[in-house]
């Protein structure tokens, strides 16, 4: 992944998902090609599990979410381990994660631009992701900005 490319995204939205609705509970499945550096975004109400590598686990889920003070945030996971790996591959996936992280929040963000036409207020709200593992130094909740950050990176031309 590493450099985001905005033509090797491919957008896929889950029917009756449109890019207005659903605002709450909206569900981005993030997955790539390790072969052509393709992403593979799709959007709706429910997680597009049948694009899930189950024996990998490289995506990246996440969803508008409501938190404890009203106002709605990104929040994401990302699967480290869940006991099917040791602490050394653990290791290797939580760092291939938290390199990669930037790359698929701007496929995320890039890949739903006309979702923000509708609701320009979340360009400013908070994206968080969780860590998933049952290795306590790997499971953790990281902060990564907001929407906005992530809207004008494209890939520079030569």
């Amino acid at each position: 992944m590493s450099v985001f490319d905005p033509q090797k995204l491919s957008v896929k939205l889950i029917p009756p998902a449109t890019f207005a609705q659903p605002v709450e509970g909206r569900k981005y499945t993030l997955t790539h090609s390790d072969i052509t550096a393709e992403l593979f975004l799709d959007i709706g109400y429910v997680y597009n599990c049948k694009s899930i590598n189950p024996k990998m686990r490289d995506e990246v889920l996440a969803e508008w979410k409501i938190d404890s003070h009203g106002c709605l945030n990104l929040i994401g996971k990302a699967h480290v381990d869940g006991g099917e790996f040791s602490q050394k591959i653990a290791d290797t996936r939580f760092k291939i994660f938290k390199k990669e992280m930037a790359t698929a929040l701007n496929g995320i963000v890039y890949g739903d631009r006309q979702f923000y036409v509708h609701y320009p207020f979340l360009v400013d709200a908070p994206i968080f992701i969780h860590y998933l593992s049952i290795y306590p130094q790997y499971r953790q909740v990281a902060f990564y900005g907001t929407p906005r950050q992530y809207m004008n990176q494209t890939i520079k031309q030569p």
